[in-house]
């Protein structure tokens, strides 16, 4: 009887109504020099030609497994569903929006590979247009790096307020180990729910950051965070039920933002003094919030545009299946 080997690497995609940009996006991810992986394809009863471009990358690459839902059961329930059929021990998620670079997975897992007390590896991220023309390029500014937990946090509540938000949330598409995503709750569908995963994984662990940018992230009209204007269109694209304005008034989608700080913190395996001190690290964040509202304050400056760095990635030059610049 022949046994059937687990890939090492399991990339979640799950997708809706995502047909243009999402073939540009599987060419990035089937065109890695890594390749020991499964991509495994939901899409959320898409009603666009989604599905099609789907089934036909499975038919011709047997890496790719791709399910569809007869309803649409929310993008975190989506998301959940993709890494419950995961078999790798490591896993990513991906977006069908987003392009990345050919040697991204092969880095990341190096990384792991050399950081064995590491639970996230990602690169620095860049951000692309529609037309895959480079907007945006940070280096990253967090020290989730760091050796104790109480610094993580301090770094993901504090750091980076001049810089898009996404900063924050972007570990999300890093390579992971799968054990540890089972140790952990998972995305809710609050506000800014992305940002506290992100903060309660990195008390598990400390993350790497390859020091290239090799993640494009696409900024475009469709995209969640630019369509749902909202908190409540944000958080029911996240999950339905959260229309609901008597079962979940935006009160609750903001008081379960601060309680799932707290919440993950006493969850997590700390000793009992980084958790005292975690506890004082979201109480003075929370603090200098309230501060920041008072009348008089200015809001963070705007992140800057496009900058010498940006000039020097070459999109077209560093990801799978994309026309050569002209």
């Amino acid at each position: 009887m022949d046994v059937i080997s687990k890939p090492r690497l399991s990339i979640g995609l799950p997708v809706y109504n995502g047909a243009d940009y999402l073939a540009q996006s599987l060419d990035s991810l089937l065109g890695q020099t890594y390749e020991d992986f499964e991509l495994i394809i939901s899409s959320n009863a898409s009603t666009d030609e989604t599905d099609d471009i789907c089934r036909a990358y499975a038919a011709r690459d047997p890496r790719v497994r791709f399910f569809s839902q007869p309803t649409n059961i929310g993008a975190v329930p989506n998301h959940y569903f993709v890494f419950e059929k995961a078999t790798g021990e490591l896993f990513k998620w991906a977006s069908g929006d987003d392009l990345y670079a050919r040697d991204l997975h092969a880095r990341c897992i190096e990384r792991l590979d050399e950081h064995p007390e590491a639970i996230l590896a990602h690169a620095w991220t860049a951000a692309v247009d529609g037309e895959g023309t480079l907007i945006q390029a940070h280096e990253y500014p967090l020290a989730t790096d760091s050796p104790r937990a109480p610094e993580r946090l301090h770094s993901l509540l504090f750091g980076g307020d001049d810089l898009p938000g996404a900063i924050r949330g972007d570990d999300f598409y890093g390579v992971i180990r799968s054990d540890v995503l089972r140790r952990v709750k998972f995305h809710d569908s609050y506000y800014h729910a992305d940002q506290t995963f992100i903060a309660e994984l990195a008390l598990h662990g400390p993350f790497q950051q390859v020091p290239e940018w090799l993640y494009f992230r696409r900024h475009h009209p469709g995209r969640a965070h630019q369509a749902k204007r909202t908190i409540r269109d944000w958080c029911s694209n996240l999950d339905p039920k959260r229309a609901s304005r008597l079962r979940h008034p935006t009160v609750r989608l903001l008081g379960e933002y601060v309680w799932a700080h707290y919440d993950s913190v006493r969850r997590a395996p700390l000793t009992p003094e980084d958790r005292r001190e975690c506890y004082r690290e979201i109480s003075r964040w929370l603090a200098s919030r309230a501060y920041r509202r008072l009348p008089g304050r200015s809001a963070p400056p705007e992140p800057a545009a496009i900058n010498h760095i940006a000039s020097m990635v070459a999109v077209q030059a560093v990801v799978a299946g994309q026309p050569p610049s002209q």
